[in-house]
């Protein structure tokens, strides 16, 4: 829940943001000088872009939390717990890899099932590799929402 308030309160704080950035826009743009209402269309696209990049963030966050819960409900949300950690924390990198190439197999042999897909992506972060993780979760949550129609 913790990571759930920060994300709200950071999207507060970008609303705001882009609300008075989004004012500033539209004094430049009513100044009528050509630079001006250049400046203020660029300074006005900001804000909307950001928002476009706030709402998919938060969208893939409110798809993820669903998947989890609906995983957990199955009893099909994998503890990673027992998983030997170095003493950072992270996950020992033999461990990972041997759990990664379980959940791969899993994809292989079941690949329509989102459950598949987002155990690898939860293979993924916890062998470190944010990147794929993020896109092989792209895809379950793609798989997810054919059938069940959401968000």
């Amino acid at each position: 829940m913790k990571a759930r308030t920060t994300a709200f309160l950071i999207t507060a704080a970008l609303a705001v943001y882009f609300v008075l950035l989004g004012g500033r826009a539209v004094v430049l743009i009513g100044t009528g000088d050509p630079v001006g209402v250049g400046l203020g269309v660029g300074v006005l696209v900001l804000p909307l872009i950001g928002a476009w990049i706030a709402w998919t963030n938060l969208r893939f966050g409110f798809v993820t939390e669903r998947m989890a819960r609906q995983l957990r409900r199955e009893g099909g949300l994998l503890d990673t717990s027992d998983l030997p950690r170095r003493p950072s924390g992270r996950v020992d990198r033999d461990a990972a890899d041997g759990w990664f190439e379980r959940r791969r197999a899993e994809v292989v042999a079941a690949p329509e099932d989102w459950r598949s897909w987002f155990l690898l992506a939860q293979a993924y972060d916890l062998a470190g590799d944010r990147g794929r993780a993020r896109e092989t979760m792209r895809k379950a949550i793609e798989l997810f929402q054919v059938p069940n129609n959401r968000l």
